[in-house]
C-alpha cells in the first residue's frame, strides 16, 4: 500500500520559503563553521524556553552525551553512580550512562501517561544519585512531585525533552523542571534544523562546562574574564591556551547552516505547537470513544505538544488488527519509541541485571504511533480520526 500519510511530511515548516532562504544563505555566507547564526539561535531559544542559557549541538543524542559528560566534569556525577532513567525512551537517552561509566537504573512508565510516575521513583533505593527523565511523546506524569522527591532525596534531576518541546504542566514548560534539559531539532521533531540539538539550563557553572565539553575541552567559547581566570589558575599563556584542553570533551559543534535554519523556524514555533495541540485533541477525542484502547491521562497538563499520537491497544490481537487497518489505509506507523529499552540488544549486552518493566513491555507489544504534524490537511485529519473509531 502506498503511503498517503507519512510520519514526516516535509523537511521544514513553510518549506518552500525556508528552502529559498537557505539557498540564498548558502550562496552568500562566507563562513559555515559555528558562529553568529548559532549564537543567535541559542539566545533566542533560551528566551523562548524561559531558560537563562542554551548550548546548540549536532543532535538531541549529542545533547544527552554532552550533558552527562559535563556533569561528570563538574564532579556532580562520578563513575559508578546509579542514575535512574525512563525505560520507555530512545536508546541515546541511556547509552551515555553506559558509555560514561554510570550505572543505569530502569524506571517503568505508567500506562495512562507513558511516563515515569512519582510512585515508580519512590521504589528506588536511596543511593540513586541522579534521574534522567524522558518526557515521552509530549506527555509527562506528575513531574512537579517528581521534582520535589528529587530535591528531598538530593537526586540530581535532568530531562530529555526531545519529544515534548512546547508541552506545559501548569505555567511551566516541560524541560524547565530539572536542572537541565535536552532538545532535538531532527527533521521529524517539533521544529527542524535537519539535525541539531540543544541543552538548556539556568546554572551558569554547568553552562560553562557545557561550552567546553561541546568542543574539545578548550576555553575559547568562555567569556574573556573566565578565560583569563582559568588560564591564570593553570599557568597557561595566551599562545598555548589555543590548544590547551582542560577536561574530557567531544566535538559536537553544529554548523551555521543549522543555526540559520533554527533562526528561520523558531518564529513559527508557536504556530507549530498550536496546530500539533489541536491535532492531538482531535485524535485523543476520537480514541477516547473506543474501548479497544487505553485512555491517556493528560488532565494535569495545560498544553500537550505532541509529534506522534500513541495508540495503546488492550491486547495483542487488537493491536495487530489496528496496525493492519492503519497500514492498509496508507498511514505510516511505528513502534512506541523503543519500547522497553532493557529488552534492546545493546542494553542486554552491557547490563546483566534483570528488571521487570511490565508497562513498557506491554506498550511495546500492544502499541504503535502515527505522525502528528502541523501541515496535516482536514482530509488527513478526518482519515486518522475515523481510523481511531471502533
Amino acid at each position: 500500500m502506498e503511503l498517503k500519510i507519512k510520519l514526516i511530511k516535509s523537511a521544514f515548516y513553510e518549506e518552500e520559503k525556508t528552502r529559498k532562504r537557505l539557498a540564498e544563505f548558502v550562496v552568500t555566507t562566507p563562513f559555515f563553521s559555528m558562529g553568529s547564526e548559532c549564537r543567535r539561535f541559542e539566545e533566542s531559544f533560551a528566551e523562548k524556553q524561559g531558560r537563562k542559557f542554551a548550548v546548540f549541538v549536532t543532535s538531541g543524542s549529542a545533547a544527552n552525551l554532552v550533558l552527562v559528560q559535563a556533569y561528570l566534569n563538574l564532579g556532580r556525577l562520578k563513575k559508578g553512580d546509579k542514575v535512574g532513567f525512563s525505560v520507555l525512551t530512545w536508546p541515546t537517552n541511556v547509552m551515555p550512562l553506559i558509555q560514561l561509566g554510570l550505572v543505569p537504573v530502569p524506571l517503568d512508565c505508567s500506562l495512562s501517561t507513558l511516563n515515569v510516575s512519582p510512585g515508580e521513583l519512590m521504589k528506588c533505593d536511596n543511593d540513586l544519585k541522579a534521574l534522567f527523565l524522558t518526557n515521552s511523546l509530549g506527555f509527562s506524569d506528575d513531574i512537579i512531585s517528581i521534582k520535589k522527591i528529587c530535591e528531598e532525596r538530593n537526586i540530581l534531576f535532568f530531562e530529555d525533552n526531545c519529544e515534548s518541546l512546547g508541552s506545559k504542566v501548569g505555567n511551566a514548560y516541560l524541560g524547565n523542571f530539572g536542572g537541565a534539559s535536552t532538545f532535538s531539532f531532527f527533521v521529524g521533531h517539533h521544529m527542524s534544523t535537519i539535525e541539531g540539538g540543544m541543552i538548556c539550563t539556568d546554572d551558569e557553572k554547568l553552562y560553562d562546562s557545557l561550552l567546553m565539553t561541546r568542543i574539545h575541552g578548550w576555553d575559547r567559547n568562555l567569556s574573556p574574564e573566565k578565560q583569563k581566570a582559568l588560564r591564570e589558575s593553570n599557568g597557561i599563556d595566551d599562545f598555548y591556551a589555543k590548544y590547551t584542553f582542560y577536561d574530557l570533551a567531544f566535538n559536537a559543534r553544529p554548523t551555521e547552516i543549522n543555526g540559520f535554519l533554527g533562526n528561520i523556524q523558531l518564529p513559527y514555533l508557536d504556530e507549530i505547537i498550536s496546530k500539533r495541540e489541536r491535532n492531538f485533541k482531535m485524535f485523543n477525542d476520537a480514541a477516547s470513544r473506543n474501548d479497544d484502547f487505553f485512555l491517556l491521562d493528560v488532565s494535569h497538563m495545560n498544553l500537550v505538544s505532541n509529534f506522534a499520537y500513541p495508540v495503546i491497544c488492550k491486547d495483542a490481537d487488537r493491536a495487530a488488527a489496528y496496525k493492519q487497518k492503519f497500514m492498509e489505509s496508507g498511514v505510516e506507523v511505528r513502534p512506541v519509541i523503543a519500547g522497553d529499552i532493557t529488552k534492546q540488544l545493546f542494553y542486554k549486552k552491557y547490563n546483566d541485571s534483570c528488571y521487570e518493566c511490565k508497562n513498557s513491555d506491554f506498550i511495546h507489544k500492544n502499541g504503535f504511533y502515527f505522525g502528528n504534524n502541523p501541515e496535516m490537511t482536514d482530509e488527513e485529519l478526518k482519515i486518522l480520526c475515523d481510523l481511531l473509531l471502533k
